[in-house]
């Protein structure tokens, strides 16, 4: 039977794992096998600016961060179950890949 790989990918850690319980219920209740929800390294963007627009004065710098969550869940490539997934409601915040194997 084939597999499908979901990665999941936000800035907001809460939505991301709302999504994934809702992807693990739809898996108990059609009966398939499932794996995971698997958290992957969190990717840390970082950028660093300096305040002062023309060079004068003490050098302040604003330091600003962006962390994006990864989950990654395997399940059993049931056409029900993925007819399921695919209704749920994706924010938009949200980057959502599915993969066959």
């Amino acid at each position: 039977m084939q597999r499908a790989r979901i990665k999941l990918s936000s800035t907001d850690h809460r939505i991301l794992d709302d999504i994934c319980g809702q992807i693990k219920e739809i898996a108990e209740k059609t009966g398939v096998d499932i794996s995971g929800p698997i958290p992957l390294p969190t990717k840390i963007l970082k950028v660093v600016t300096r305040k002062s627009p023309d060079g004068e004065g003490s050098s302040t710098f604003d330091r600003w961060t962006l962390r994006i969550h990864k989950r990654l869940i395997e399940i059993d490539a049931d056409e029900r179950a993925l007819r399921h997934i695919m209704k749920i409601r994706i924010p938009d915040n949200v980057q959502i890949e599915i993969q066959f194997k």
